[in-house]
């Protein structure tokens, strides 16, 4: 028995809709996995779930998300550089601005996009000990 998740099932001989919404006010579960996907030839790869969205990281450093199921990117110099015509989009309402992936069938660019753009990350922060 399938748990209702909200995500809708892929049908047989119907090819999942990448940029149609699958879920209102969230990401589908089907655009992230594709993008994982896309990413797989990368160590380190994770995300988690915030808010009906995906944030993304790569060797623990956050680089950008999956928003209503778009792939977005921070803005750092390296995406800038490899990305100068990207649309830059608001991930939420009152967000910053991200820059909108559009090469998404591309391994070797996302690949070289994300090695170009992990120096330009700022190292996660150390969590605070409860004491």
């Amino acid at each position: 028995m399938r748990r209702n998740t909200g995500i809708p099932e892929q049908k047989e001989g119907f090819p999942i809709q990448q940029t149609a919404k699958t879920a209102p006010g969230g990401s589908g579960r089907e655009y992230l996995d594709f993008i994982l996907d896309q990413l797989s030839g990368l160590e380190d790869i994770t995300y988690r779930p915030m808010m009906g969205e995906y944030l993304l990281y790569y060797h623990g450093k956050l680089f950008g998300g999956i928003y209503d199921n778009r792939f977005l990117v921070k803005p750092v110099k390296a995406a800038l550089d490899l990305m100068p015509e990207a649309e830059r989009e608001l991930p939420y309402p009152g967000g910053k601005e991200m820059l909108l992936v559009e090469n998404v069938d591309n391994r070797e660019f996302l690949a070289a996009l994300l090695n170009a753009m992990e120096n330009d990350l700022p190292s996660p922060r150390k969590k605070k000990r409860e004491q």
